[in-house]
């Protein structure tokens, strides 16, 4: 794929339309099947999780704002290697795409065990500090620690993700977080569930159960992550690509790339941090509404990534695309890339709010059979289908941003929306409206944020940005 990328780089004058979707599908499409089956999978284990019922669900999902939290810092410092990643090879510099990618493990090992240690440490005063109901306190604490463990191994899934993408591997990114979350469902069915009789067709026999409840949904999540980040190791070692390294010639860090890491990540990192604190505000506010509402917000939440997941699919694309083109001196084809792929991203995301919209009752019954979560969980459903072409446009223009090394001005963008809208409109509706209001804030926000990324990709002051120095 990397070959198809250079030749369309090499060739002089605007390539025709055609030849330019074609590398956008080409590159986009893993990336796409990735998303979707990473979410019907997600679905499958949500819902496993569902059956043990709304308790259940709420300690899960009370917790999934701070674990969005971390992973914002673990996406932020993978933009900060593989940005880099995207441009050295669009340059044709692949010796220095590859000590980034040395470094990037090295930070892995060093970054992840930090963070998972004030995961560990931050899951036993966290249902407190969110305000959670008595009842759920002690699985949701139980929940977040146990994912807390296997952080190293998400960070490193996360980084090495990016990095091969970037490189113009999208496929094996797809079937390791395929994997991932395929293996995931399995050892759900074991950790969850005590021992019981299955039955299969017209065979029934007994199946070993470990019984955990949410604590065994916790542990296969780790399971899985440790395994599939192993394989990503495995991967950057063996499989021969443009990054691929070596035991018997590694490179420590360099004070140029950590300073181009911190320069790229430092503003995806706050902007991530800043986002997630939002929505931990947020949780906290749902909260003390009650267990129903923290039940059906999680669950509307987990509905809605069906729509958004081909989004950042194709935002992978645009990083890959618009990084590359600008390492090889190629503005004008950085924004026809830029361009179509966020006019890909609105039209993708319009189909998939009419699905939200027209399907609400029966993608929240997919995870619970409570009445009440599924009436109020199809309210907001509908409420946000409204939203997601701009959603769509904002997450998709924040790819190709990135790709060209534009931080700095999308992470105040997205801070502005996130506290100035979305939390502002919260604080006022959600005494009045409960959980509807807290997701009218966000379908308003998301317009906005839509709108302003639009605004910045058309005036393109982001091509002069330059993320190298020249040598000598």
């Amino acid at each position: 794929m990397n070959d198809k990328i250079s030749s369309l780089l090499s060739l002089g004058g605007t390539p025709r339309t055609k030849d330019t979707l074609a590398v956008i599908w080409i590159l986009s499409w893993p990336a796409i099947l990735e998303q979707v089956m990473i979410t019907l999978v997600q679905y499958v284990d949500t819902a496993m999780v569902g059956s043990l019922g709304s308790a259940a669900t709420a300690a899960v999902g009370l917790t999934a704002s701070t674990t969005w939290l971390f992973g914002g810092l673990f996406g932020a410092a993978s933009v900060g290697f593989s940005v880099q990643v995207a441009q050295h090879l669009g340059a044709k510099r692949e010796e220095e795409a590859k000590k980034v990618t040395w470094q990037a493990l090295r930070f892995v090992m060093l970054f992840g065990v930090f963070t998972g240690a004030v995961g560990v440490a931050l899951s036993f005063p966290l249902p407190a500090m969110l305000r959670a109901e008595e009842e759920i306190r002690a699985d949701a604490s139980l929940y977040f620690r146990i994912i807390a463990c296997a952080m190293p191994f998400t960070f490193g899934s996360n980084m090495f993700s990016s990095i091969l993408r970037c490189a113009g591997d999208t496929k094996t990114p797809m079937l390791l977080n395929i994997l991932t979350n395929a293996l995931n469902v399995v050892l759900n069915t074991l950790f969850i569930y005590p021992s019981r009789m299955v039955s299969l067709f017209s065979l029934s026999f007994p199946m070993w159960g470990a019984g955990w409840g949410v604590g065994g949904a916790a542990f296969a999540s780790a399971c899985s992550n440790a395994t599939v980040c192993l394989l990503f190791v495995l991967t950057i070692f063996l499989k021969k690509s443009p990054v691929r390294i070596s035991l018997k010639r590694r490179y420590s860090f360099e004070k140029s790339c950590l300073l181009t890491v911190w320069r790229l990540g430092l503003p995806v990192a706050l902007e991530r941090t800043l986002t997630s604190l939002a929505q931990v505000v947020i949780t906290s506010l749902i909260a003390g509404i009650g267990k129903v509402a923290v039940a059906a917000n999680h669950l509307a939440v987990t509905a809605e990534s069906l729509s958004y997941m081909p989004a950042y699919g194709i935002a992978t694309a645009a990083t890959t695309l618009v990084g590359q083109s600008v390492g090889a001196g190629r503005k004008d084809l950085a924004k026809r890339f830029a361009r179509l792929i966020s006019w890909l991203g609105i039209v993708i995301m319009t189909f998939g709010g009419l699905v939200l919209f027209l399907f609400a009752p029966q993608l929240i019954t997919i995870f619970t059979s409570d009445p009440e979560v599924i009436d109020l969980g199809s309210q907001v459903l509908r409420i946000v289908a409204f939203a997601e072409p701009l959603f769509g446009a904002s997450i998709v223009a924040s790819g190709a941003l990135r790709g060209a090394g534009d931080a700095k001005v999308p992470f105040l963008m997205s801070l502005g929306t996130m506290w100035g809208v979305r939390v502002a409109l919260s604080l006022l509706l959600v005494n009045s409206m409960g959980l509807v209001g807290a997701w009218l804030a966000m379908a308003a926000e998301l317009c906005v944020r839509g709108l302003v990324f639009m605004i910045r990709l058309y005036r393109g002051k982001w091509l002069h940005i330059q993320l190298f120095r020249e040598k000598g």
